[in-house]
């Protein structure tokens, strides 16, 4: 499936959830979906009630969407999840986390986890010193995840970690600023990552 690029804030809009795809501008309050709360289109103030089927299809839309994953890549998260021991819906979220643009994004790095892919791709990310230009590579706990000597003067990178005095950071990562670089000290618990996504209706959907 291609990567959709068309307007994100409809995205927002259709699904009535902020997933964090416009970084700044979400920040300023100028987002789509706080000025127009309701669905695009001519007919979009009017929300039907979903069915079962529908929330669920939503719910993985969602996380999808979120995290820029394409059906085949979410898949195969789920079946991994599936796989390990213990809550599926916290083990695929959990799993999820640990992608290398995530971690840049939860970094710091970048204000929407679209610009720390495109950071990652074009090379701008070291791991444990080690250039690595692939975004779904999985961070272990205890690797350093650094922004290499060239592109520290980045000006959206240094904009998104000034941004961060607004945002925080998350406690399963360890930043140094100034340096431009963190440690992924843990996995995170599903109970620590937050966003508006219901897991466990995605694993009623796709355990059918």
């Amino acid at each position: 499936m291609a990567r959709y690029r068309g307007p994100v804030e409809k995205l927002e809009r259709r699904l009535n959830a902020d997933l964090g795809l416009k970084g700044e501008r979400r920040l300023n309050g100028k987002s789509a979906l706080e000025k127009r709360p309701f669905a695009p289109g001519q007919h979009g103030a009017r929300r039907g009630k979903l069915s079962e089927y529908g929330l669920q299809l939503q719910e993985k839309q969602k996380a999808k969407i979120l995290y820029g994953l394409s059906e085949k890549q979410f898949r195969k998260y789920f079946k991994e999840a599936a796989r390990r021991e213990g809550n599926t819906g916290a083990n695929l979220i959990t799993l999820i986390e640990q992608r290398l643009d995530n971690v840049v994004y939860r970094m710091g790095f970048a204000t929407t986890r679209a610009n720390a892919r495109q950071f990652v791709t074009h090379g701008h990310i070291l791991v444990d010193g080690k250039k690595v230009d692939i975004p779904s590579c999985i961070v272990d706990a205890g690797q350093k995840i650094e922004v290499k000597e060239k592109s520290k003067t980045n000006p959206q990178i240094v904009r998104s970690l000034e941004l961060t005095n607004q945002t925080g950071m998350v406690d399963w990562v360890d930043v140094d600023k100034d340096k431009v670089f963190g440690i992924f000290t843990r996995i995170p618990t599903r109970e620590e990552v937050v966003i508006p996504v219901e897991e466990r209706l995605v694993i009623e959907l796709y355990s059918k």
